[in-house]
């Protein structure tokens, strides 16, 4: 108990020091608080940006491994296209193969893709994303619809003339009338609309969005496009039972799946490439993870002037507080209790400035800058009182040393 009575002697003892030195406390803060506040608000950009486009990626799928020509990690200086633009394209062969094979997988689709002009009526939407599903593309991909249904097995099979459109291009398409039922021309040939999906707002760095597509089923879209060799290549995806081990295990049946439907011999080379769509977010959050750092150099030599200015000041407490010193260890106080006090008031004014830097930061995250919403994160606000609580130790473990180790005597006789 005289411990914690104590401590609480020594937190009012600093809150007094910090209150009667109000200006010289204010100024000591602004180094804290400008290096708080550079260092959350690059961490802040840094989330907020790495979350937007990696969720601009969320056509790719979660968990997903696509059947392609070209593998997605090589590096560039010895990245032979060549050899990888003579293998052959999926084909809708291996996808019912797979489908019928593969065990380690929660789904398996084949999809093809072209961008082309929807028209209703007099009006027109240039640019849709035109995409050709098998049925099972919902096991694999999220299909979220805001009206109407996805297509039945029985419809995809029979290749009906049947569409789910984007939210942009029913409202061009259809804008004073609800479009389910309605019918579309997309190259000549008329569909019935049977489903919206759900809006997903302003994409970002112009990739693609459900708001600009149009799903069709893959019978109806090879009638359209010639798909292979030659034609629009597909793309046969499968969705993994379980992240990092099961995408191994699926990477590996999948292999040998493969090389035994195109009859490769042991000794030959995979004329595939099993491309796992976390690759691409992996190598985003690389890129951040640099970016991360440049934030830290920045933030820190704001800290690091904030945390000298601590220092001083507390280098100036303690030379006009001598006398009062002398009088308290006199009086019986312990060499703890003189730490903690001046301890305490040097994190108190780190803290005060990080808060204030996290403040900013969260007034800041209110400003829009284009389709990039700032969300200053539970985490960033634990890492900026962290970081204060640390300057705040090490500004002022030294200055309260000395303090402590004061003689009581020769405290006493400084004017």
């Amino acid at each position: 108990m005289l411990f914690f009575r104590l401590t609480l002697e020594s937190l009012r003892f600093a809150l007094n020091a910090l209150r009667t030195n109000l200006t010289r406390t204010v100024l000591s803060l602004l180094g804290v608080t400008v290096g708080i506040f550079a260092i959350i608000t690059v961490f802040t950009l840094v989330d907020s940006l790495e979350n937007k486009i990696k969720s601009s990626f969320a056509f790719l799928g979660t968990n997903v491994m696509r059947v392609d020509r070209f593998p997605f990690a090589s590096g560039p200086q010895d990245y032979p296209w060549w050899k990888y633009f003579r293998r052959p394209a999926a084909t809708f062969a291996e996808y019912k193969f797979l489908e019928s094979k593969v065990k380690n997988a929660e789904g398996v689709t084949i999809s093809a893709s072209s961008t082309t002009t929807a028209q209703a009526g007099s009006n027109a939407f240039e640019g849709m994303a035109l995409t050709g599903v098998a049925y099972t593309y919902q096991d694999v991909y999220e299909v979220a619809l805001e009206e109407g249904r996805y297509f039945s097995e029985a419809e995809i099979n029979a290749s009906r003339n049947l569409a789910i459109l984007g939210k942009k291009i029913a409202n061009t398409l259809f804008p004073n009338q609800p479009p389910l039922g309605q019918e579309v021309k997309i190259k000549g040939m008329k569909f019935r609309v049977i489903g919206i999906f759900e809006e997903e707002g302003e994409g970002f760095l112009d990739l693609p969005s459900k708001d600009e597509a149009c799903l069709i089923p893959y019978g109806a879209f090879t009638k359209m496009y010639y798909t292979g060799r030659n034609g629009l290549e597909p793309t046969i995806a499968l969705k993994g039972k379980d992240e990092d081990v099961g995408l191994v295990a699926l990477e590996n049946e999948l292999t040998g799946l493969l090389r035994a439907k195109r009859g490769l011999k042991p000794t030959q080379e995979e004329n595939f490439a099993l491309n796992k769509t976390e690759f691409i977010q992996n190598a985003i959050g690389s890129i951040f993870d640099v970016i991360s750092v440049a934030g830290w150099v920045i933030g820190g030599f704001s800290i690091l002037v904030g945390g000298f200015g601590i220092a001083n000041i507390m280098f100036v407490s303690v030379r006009e507080r001598t006398n009062i010193i002398g009088i308290q260890k006199s009086l019986g106080a312990k060499n703890y209790f003189i730490l903690f006090q001046f301890l305490f008031e040097a994190i108190f004014l780190s803290l005060i400035g990080g808060g204030t830097g996290i403040l900013l930061v969260f007034f800041l995250s209110f400003v829009p800058i284009g389709s990039l919403d700032l969300v200053l994160s539970f985490g960033n606000i634990i890492l900026g009182i962290g970081v204060s609580s640390i300057i705040g130790v090490v500004a002022g473990i030294v200055p309260a040393t000395l303090a402590a180790r004061l003689d009581p005597v020769e405290a006493i006789r400084t004017a």
